[in-house]
């Protein structure tokens, strides 16, 4: 039995295109196993998706106080004592290390066990886990070719980021009768990652004001995460707009293949959901994440015409409205960016990172 262990998570940007990739490898006769913590995301979708997880103990250092970085460094040993603990036991073939708290600590002790190691680097601006493992890493799959130049030269290459095939086969019409929304109308997905984004819920509720009188002509899917939820209900609820409000989007293919134009951040693995599928998207980056990556994302695409980018500090309500107004009344400017986006998309992306592990892999 081949086995494939995948390290990291923490958010949904680090986690699924691990996911991908494991959905890949599976159809190849792959045994999985995930390493993640008890903390991050994965806690509570692996299981939802069919994947096992084993937790160890990890900690972030990235914005923390020094109190949390002394706690977060002295636990490095002990979790990587526990990873390879789990990895002794599973055997795997290969690791792939996809960014987060776990994925140092299991990537580490998979190279002491000598065994080869793939590091899967989301963004246009690698974070600092990846920047590190990079260089003891056999190989960087890379999901833009800005990412190169951060790693040893020959080390890198690029495959896209991945995502998850059934983002692809999602229908159009039997998506929005899920969403119980009408056909008709032009229809906005509106996200800020699996936490939420609160300068986009606050900017679309009030952009509700400004776009008064199109509430036959607009609906909307809107995720919110937890602290935003009653707040964006309640403005939806006394606008007259049909919206179907939620903390999270499990069934984001149905979502996407609703959505006429999406409203989110700019996180790598958004990106690539964007570019597979052609839907045109304003984009707001997320101001504090780590090295602006998310902004060096946003412009890589807007470079190509495939997006428009609005920086946090202007996502206001009139702005917000401003944009979904022009674009909803120019077919043309929407048909562009999705053509420009479709060109940017790597929808085989996890096969290409899984070809590059198994070219690694001994016996």
């Amino acid at each position: 039995m081949k086995r494939l262990l995948i390290a990291g998570g923490g958010t949904g940007g680090h986690l699924y295109p691990g996911v991908a990739v494991a959905m890949e490898a599976q159809k190849e006769g792959f045994e999985v196993l995930f390493i993640g913590t008890e903390k991050g995301i994965e806690a509570r979708v692996l299981q939802r998706e069919g994947f096992q997880l084993r937790t160890i103990k990890a900690g972030r250092l990235k914005g923390m106080g020094m109190a949390e970085k002394i706690r977060t460094l002295a636990s490095i040993p002990g979790g990587i004592f526990q990873a390879a603990g789990i990895i002794s036991k599973f055997s795997p073939q290969a690791v792939i290390g996809v960014g987060g708290y776990a994925s140092f600590p299991a990537v580490a002790a998979a190279k002491l066990a000598g065994i080869p190691v793939v590091i899967q680097e989301q963004n246009a601006y690698p974070g600092l886990t990846n920047r590190v493992l990079g260089r003891i890493a056999d190989a960087v799959a890379i999901g833009f070719e800005e990412a190169a130049g951060f790693f040893p030269k020959g080390r890198s290459v690029f495959t896209g980021n991945p995502i998850r095939g059934g983002m692809l086969a999602a229908d159009r019409g039997a998506a929005l009768d899920t969403w119980g929304l009408k056909p008709g109308m032009f229809t906005v997905l509106v996200f800020g990652g699996s936490g939420g984004a609160h300068r986009i819920n606050k900017g679309m509720t009030d952009a509700l004001a400004v776009l008064a009188g199109l509430e036959d002509s607009i609906q909307f899917i809107h995720q919110t995460g937890e602290k935003d939820l009653k707040m964006v209900e309640d403005a939806y609820a006394g606008s007259g707009f049909t919206a179907k409000v939620s903390p999270f989007i499990y069934d984001m293919a149905g979502a996407y293949a609703c959505a006429d134009l999406v409203v989110c951040r700019s996180g790598a693995l958004t990106l690539a959901e964007l570019t597979a599928l052609g839907k045109p998207a304003l984009l707001v980056p997320y101001p504090h994440a780590a090295n602006n990556h998310q902004e060096a994302n946003a412009r890589a695409l807007e470079k190509s015409g495939a997006a428009k980018v609005i920086v946090d500090g202007e996502a206001t309500g009139e702005r917000l409205a401003a944009e979904i107004k022009g674009l909803m009344g120019d077919n043309d400017a929407l048909t562009g960016m999705s053509g420009r986006c479709l060109a940017l998309g790597k929808p085989g992306a996890a096969g290409a990172v899984l070809q590059l592990v198994k070219s690694l892999m001994k016996g």
